[in-house]
């Protein structure tokens, strides 16, 4: 069984929004498991053209194919529905193949995963 990277992603601040993806990309990379859990601002990545509007000069690559290069090497994404009123956001928002989740399956997450990060 693979292990499991679980990744709380809680701002859109350039410094907080990339390693997530650095990081989890790499652990894709040696074959784990990866699922970002967005909140609050980081709920801003996920969101339909939110990647784009995120820049971090330097970096080796956009958000935006961090967070496809994570998608297409099956990683989930997980939108805090506890969130969405203090956000104002809606499911509809959101690009293809997010899911949503409270506080209790990022906790459940938690419990199972080898490896938990928080970017907040």
């Amino acid at each position: 069984m693979a292990k499991k990277m679980l990744v709380f992603c809680g701002s859109d601040d350039p410094n907080k929004a990339f390693p997530p993806f650095m990081l989890g990309c790499g652990a894709q990379a040696i074959d784990m498991e990866l699922i970002l859990f967005f909140t609050l601002s980081g709920l801003n990545i996920i969101r339909k053209e939110g990647a784009e509007k995120i820049q971090l000069p330097g970096a080796p690559n956009t958000l935006s194919n961090f967070l496809e290069i994570a998608k297409e090497n099956g990683a989930r994404f997980i939108a805090c529905s506890a969130a969405f009123p203090i956000v104002g956001v809606t499911e509809n928002d959101f690009i293809e193949g997010v899911e949503c989740g409270g506080v209790a399956e990022f906790v459940s997450l938690a419990e199972e995963a080898d490896v938990v990060l928080t970017f907040c």
